[in-house]
């Protein structure tokens, strides 16, 4: 199949296609990557009137290291973040992640803030972004600016609380509490597969205890969500040989996975088990003492 006829526009300023989407509303789509978008159109699921593509905006393209963290523009490539040293450097929990993202190739198109407004409960970047209690900025023409936090921004199934006339200019990534450790892991039934589950883990020690903990899934709900009841439970506890098999069964009770054709939901609730288990360990492991 091919997609219905669209108008196609491409703005060379962030402020054009501010103007385009705000004269457009919800009968437009933004183009990022198009990694998800344009599946979708040649599918029909999506029928847009007219197609903004903002790869014309240079502007939207960045990573740089902030205050508290580091920012990155919404068209920046998700293959320019995994290789950036800076992110390697400063926060390797994202570049061992996106080596997940489906196969370099697709990396190479695929854009961070196109994923993360593409709202996947299955995808890497929406729960990382989740993990790390991080943020967003959008913009349209009719409010300006405004940050949504990670907590806020994914609503439902592939939407998030951002307005038709907002588009994404920037993800932020917040440092990592100090002196914790991190994990991540996935399953999928190929390498470059969407995942059946996914988890990211972030754990910081104190005397031997567990002074914080952060733990995302992929896959485990109908958006990306954080573990809150299994961090409550991980918070304060000593670090025993115990502590993932507790982790493995708190996860599992807490998370509601939807049956699809790659697997029933009580398969999926015990590989999302599985993944929190071994992403705690890994976090706990790197976490210093």
């Amino acid at each position: 199949m091919k997609p219905r006829p669209f108008e196609y526009l491409a703005p060379s300023s962030l402020d054009e296609a501010l103007g385009q989407l705000a004269e457009r509303g919800d009968r437009a789509r933004v183009l990022a990557g198009g990694q998800s978008l344009v599946p979708l159109l040649n599918l029909r699921l999506a029928s847009p009137e007219a197609l903004i593509d903002l790869n014309r905006i240079g502007s939207l393209a960045f990573v740089e290291e902030r205050e508290g963290g580091i920012a990155v523009g919404a068209m920046t490539r998700q293959r320019e973040l995994e290789r950036s040293s800076l992110v390697r450097d400063r926060m390797p929990l994202l570049p061992a992640a996106l080596r997940h993202v489906a196969h370099f190739q697709i990396r190479n198109r695929g854009t961070v803030g196109g994923s993360v407004a593409h709202a996947d409960a299955a995808a890497e970047l929406p729960a990382l972004l989740r993990a790390m209690d991080g943020h967003v900025i959008a913009r349209s023409a009719r409010g300006g600016e405004r940050r949504i936090s990670a907590g806020e921004l994914f609503d439902r199934h592939l939407t998030t609380s951002m307005s038709p006339d907002e588009i994404l200019t920037e993800v932020f990534f917040p440092d990592l509490p100090s002196r914790s450790g991190w994990g991540f892991h996935e399953f999928a039934k190929r390498h470059g597969d969407t995942a059946l589950a996914g988890a990211a883990a972030i754990v910081a020690i104190r005397e031997g205890r567990i002074a914080s903990a952060a733990i995302a899934l992929l896959g485990a709900a109908g958006t990306p969500m954080r573990a809150l009841r299994t961090e409550r439970a991980l918070t304060d506890t000593a670090v025993t040989d115990d502590i993932g098999a507790a982790v493995q069964e708190t996860v599992r009770e807490e998370v509601d996975p939807v049956a699809d054709v790659h697997g029933s939901a009580e398969y999926r609730r015990y590989l999302a088990g599985v993944v929190a288990r071994r992403a705690i360990a890994d976090a706990i492991e790197r976490a210093p003492r």
